[in-house]
């Protein structure tokens, strides 16, 4: 069973946040080879959605993303730093985390609509919730991205 937390940065426990943090830090940069400033500020004013499962008897986050508000990176809101932890990958979690995010995030913030950095080679999964490219591809910190909108 998923354990899901929808949570403004000053709600989120210290421990889960360190356990973000750590996940960030092993997919986008170790995992990704990607060298790139992950605190780059934007997390203290998003909303951060997180889901937990009970793995060998211990919880242990399975995917995540943030949800930053309209006007804090661009006009409208935006999903990011979307993740499935090598513990979940193949389970669909990652799809389950959009589904549950996109509602979320246009209940608290009604009336705008959504862009993303999206990887390019995730194309055709944004695609499926409605998602539209914007740009043709560009480099950011080494990895092919295009942007999206919703």
């Amino acid at each position: 069973m998923i354990e899901w937390h929808w949570l403004g940065f000053d709600d989120i426990p210290r421990n889960d946040w360190y356990e973000v943090l750590r996940q960030r830090q092993d997919v986008f940069i170790l995992e990704q080879t990607c060298l790139y400033p992950d605190i780059d500020g934007y997390d203290l004013d998003s909303h951060h959605l997180m889901a937990w499962r009970e793995i060998d008897g211990k919880r242990t986050l399975v995917a995540y993303l943030r949800c930053l508000p309209p006007g804090l990176k661009y006009d409208e809101m935006s999903l990011g730093r979307v993740l499935t932890t090598r513990a979940a990958r193949g389970s669909g979690i990652g799809r389950e985390l959009l589904a549950k995010a996109i509602p979320l995030a246009e209940a608290l913030h009604p009336g705008h609509r959504f862009r993303i950095g999206a990887q390019a080679h995730l194309e055709k999964f944004y695609a499926s919730f409605g998602f539209q490219t914007v740009t043709e591809p560009y480099d950011e910190d080494g990895i092919m991205h295009i942007d999206m909108l919703r």
